[in-house]
Formats: structure tokens, C-alpha cells, sequence
């Protein structure tokens, strides 16, 4: 499949343009593409991956799907022949890759659960025991299992570095109740999936989580649980105190630090076998969560 980096859909209002998602106001509805853009360290790489837009939106349907139940989410339709009739033009880009979605108001913080301690979370760790304010017991190591899933909120950027924060500075931006609300379903959310994760062989080291306001009700947006939001391990060969082989971007980021890029603009180009490899560890992603081949209808 060919790859897309960005999209252009003349006739279409685009509303935003953030490091993988295209997003287009059709007036009632949002309309959201995941391109193939691939982001490490918060910078935008030069290569888009194959399939990864793909990857990232059916996987996010499927959970969107399976946690219906825990909290009602913001997509209408993934069905591109049901799209309004400005997009039909663009049908066959579409397919797959984009879903039309409720307009919300999005809360201004990300929602990050960390189940296994690695990435940000270790290196603060080591500094002081502590992740976002919450306090670890001694003796973890890089991927330690945390006795209890932890909310560990972060600032929230389009462009540049998201910031680790603690709950009391999310309460700040959000409001104490908004953070409360957007804490227990993060949480909820994580432990839902985990479990059925395990039961397919795979561990969910940590994830991130994004919620708007539809009304008075707060309810989940953007992606949820795929590979560029999460870290997926292999349960099987798992074992704490060294970097875990992963099915997500953690590949593509081990080779960023192999390069000694010091994680400014502009990142560095990416070997074909580097995209290759990152391309295939996003479609087994997909089978190893689901169950299922990935078809493009």
C-alpha cells in the first residue's frame, strides 16, 4: 500500500494538522485521517510508515468497540460510503485510514496510565522514587510491573515536548472534578484492556488516553490503545531490568537513539529495512490484539 504522509482534500475545511492525524470540520462532525507519519521524541519523522494509518485506525475501533461499555467514545462511523457527499471524491484515500467522528471539547491534558515502569516514568524514577508525584517502592527496574496501575497525566502538545505533570497540576488546568472523572476511566480503561491483552500473550506496558466534553458528559477521543499511544510487550521471554522487545514505535525510537540524534528538528531519515521492519511490527500489532488479519475493505 502506498504510503501517505499528509493529505489535501480540496473542498474539505481542514481543522487541524497534528503529528499523524489530519483533521477536517465537515460542519456537524469531524473528520479524522491517520496519515502514515510517524513521531518520536515529539518531532515529526521525515518517512511515513506503510500501513501504520491503517494499523492505527482499525485498532482504534476495535477498542472504541470492546470498552463501549466503560465509557462511550466519539466515533459515528468508520463506513466510508455512509460519509457525507463532500468526501466521496475521496473515497479510496479514505478507506480504512479515517472515521468520521462527534465534535467534543477536548480536555487540554493527556491521559497517561502506566501499568509497567520504563521510557519517562524510569528516568524520573531513578532521580527521586517518585513518577508524576507518586510515590514507588524501592528496588524497580526497567520494566518492572507497578503493583497498581498509575494515572500519570502529562501537558498536552501539538508541537514540541508534552510535560509530565502530577494530578494536582492536572486538577489545575482541567478542573478537580474533570481530573477525577478522566483518572477513573483512564484507569478503568487500562485495566480493562490489560487483562484482555495478557489472555492474548501480550503486555501493556503503559498508555495514553485523550477526552473531550460531548455536553456534560466527558467521553474518549482521538486513538485508543494502539501502537503509537501504548507499549505492547510479549509476555513470553518478558523479564524485568532491561528494555523489553516491543510491538510498537519503540523499535524506530531504539534506532533514533542508536544514530545519536539529539531529538531536535530535523529528525533523521529512516532505512528502508528501519520502515520496513516498523511497518511489519504494526501490522503484527494488529493480529496479535485482535486476532485478525488486517483487511482494507
Amino acid at each position: 500500500m502506498h504510503a501517505i504522509a499528509q493529505t489535501n482534500f480540496e473542498g474539505l475545511t481542514l481543522f487541524r494538522r497534528g503529528k499523524v492525524r489530519d483533521v477536517y470540520d465537515l460542519g456537524d462532525a469531524l473528520l479524522i485521517v491517520a496519515t502514515d507519519r510517524l513521531s518520536a521524541f515529539d518531532v515529526v519523522l521525515p518517512d511515513p510508515i506503510p500501513m501504520k494509518g491503517v494499523v492505527l485506525n482499525t485498532i482504534s475501533r476495535f477498542w472504541f468497540e470492546r470498552t463501549a461499555h466503560i465509557v462511550r467514545n466519539h466515533l459515528i462511523t468508520m463506513d466510508v460510503d455512509t460519509y457525507p457527499a463532500q468526501c466521496a471524491p475521496y473515497r479510496d484515500a479514505l478507506r480504512g485510514r479515517s472515521m468520521l467522528v462527534r465534535k467534543t471539547q477536548p480536555l487540554a491534558i493527556e491521559c497517561v496510565v502506566r501499568g509497567y515502569l520504563t521510557g519517562s516514568g524510569l528516568k524520573e524514577y531513578r532521580a527521586n522514587g517518585t513518577v508524576c508525584g507518586i510515590d514507588l517502592p524501592e528496588g524497580l527496574v526497567d520494566g518492572s510491573m507497578i503493583p497498581e496501575p498509575i494515572f500519570t497525566p502529562s501537558t498536552k502538545a501539538d508541537v514540541g515536548h508534552d510535560e509530565n505533570i502530577d494530578f494536582d497540576k492536572a486538577a489545575e488546568i482541567v478542573g478537580r472534578e474533570a481530573a477525577e472523572r478522566a483518572r477513573d476511566l483512564s484507569i478503568a480503561l487500562y485495566v480493562h484492556a490489560r487483562d484482555y491483552a495478557r489472555e492474548r500473550g501480550i503486555i501493556i506496558a503503559d498508555t495514553k488516553f485523550e477526552f473531550g466534553f460531548d455536553g456534560d458528559e466527558l467521553i474518549l477521543i482521538d486513538e485508543a490503545l494502539t501502537p503509537d499511544s501504548s507499549r505492547f510487550w510479549p509476555m513470553e521471554g518478558y523479564a524485568p531490568g532491561a528494555a523489553q522487545p516491543s510491538f510498537d514505535k519503540q523499535y524506530v525510537r531504539d534506532y533514533l537513539e542508536s544514530v545519536k540524534w539529539n531529538k531536535m528538528p530535523p529528525a533523521p531519515e529512516l532505512p528502508a529495512e528501519v520502515i520496513a521492519k516498523t511497518t511489519e511490527k504494526y501490522v503484527e500489532a494488529y493480529r496479535l490484539v485482535t486476532g485478525m488479519d488486517l483487511e482494507v475493505a
